[in-house]
């Protein structure tokens, strides 16, 4: 019991004090959960919790097969959940700064070839019908202003700005900002929106709804990405945040500043937007091997 109280804790501590989003909040729960089902087959509470401890968790996640990356991802969210616990007083000195990260691949984000992507969005025909333009536009607002999954599931029809051709999004830590998007989305917007008030969905402020007109979720949005990019596109993956990694890296194949790419993704840092550098630096250097005399194989 002490055990799960200390998470709920925590809980309201992300979410009311550091106002993590919930995703994120749920990822965390997850995480501790699992911990505390091995820490139970050693009866510990969290609090009674040693280094060697945390690794031989560690062992046991690495022994299941799981990858760095996801091993990395619980030891962050035991590294905040331990840090919590000093902070109040539940513990002495945090047994998680004996810990090291785990050395991994790093991957490079997956994205949609232009010419690919662009041909199936110009040449599908979408009906005026309203579930068919919705998802039209969760495509098109994903590739079109590269907003996050939980961004355009909270996105409000108030946030549309068709004047100025702008949507206003709030993205992690409450952090507000405004994106241009695509002029041809004018009319599909306004069509939608017709659309949806005809049907008496007007009243629901969330601008994407499901068929019964209640606001999306994550995995709605994912089959939607899936059922129509999947069986055209030549890409490993088809899910929403793919769609994003593609806004970023055809906006940099064409020149654009990284500095603003940064603004337009809503990055804390630029460091976090120049994994996208990598992508477009390979694009060259294959254009390089295909085009410069000098760089045929002898």
């Amino acid at each position: 019991m002490e055990n799960q109280s200390l998470i709920a804790l925590f809980e309201a501590y992300l979410t009311e004090e550091k106002r993590v989003s919930r995703h994120t909040v749920v990822a965390y729960k997850t995480d501790l959960n699992q911990f505390v089902a091995y820490l139970s087959g050693l009866n510990l509470v969290v609090t009674e919790v040693k280094a060697q401890d945390l690794r031989g968790w560690i062992m046991s996640l690495a022994k299941e097969g799981l990858a760095h990356r996801s091993i990395n991802r619980k030891m962050a969210a035991l590294r905040i959940f331990y840090a919590f616990l000093e902070k109040k007083g539940r513990i002495a000195t945090r047994p998680t700064d004996a810990l090291k990260s785990l050395k991994g691949k790093k991957r490079l984000p997956v994205f949609f070839q232009e010419k690919e992507l662009l041909a199936y969005l110009d040449q599908c025909l979408f009906p005026v019908h309203f579930a068919r333009l919705r998802d039209q536009l969760i495509l098109e607002l994903l590739y079109g202003t590269g907003i996050r999954l939980a961004e355009l599931i909270a996105l409000c029809q108030t946030d549309i700005n068709l004047a100025e051709g702008t949507i206003q999004v709030v993205g992690k830590r409450d952090k507000a900002r405004i994106i241009p998007f695509p002029r041809p989305l004018d009319q599909l917007i306004a069509v939608y929106l017709a659309q949806k008030e005809k049907l008496g969905y007007h009243c629901t402020p969330q601008l994407i709804l499901t068929d019964s007109g209640q606001p999306s979720y994550p995995m709605f949005i994912y089959r939607v990405v899936k059922k129509y990019l999947a069986p055209t596109t030549r890409a490993s993956q088809h899910s929403p945040h793919i769609l994003r990694h593609t806004f970023a890296t055809h906006l940099l194949d064409r020149g654009a500043d990284l500095q603003a790419i940064k603004e337009l993704l809503g990055h804390a840092s630029l460091a976090a937007t120049q994994v996208y550098t990598h992508n477009s630096l390979t694009r060259l250097k294959e254009i390089f091997q295909k085009a410069h005399p000098r760089a045929e194989e002898k």
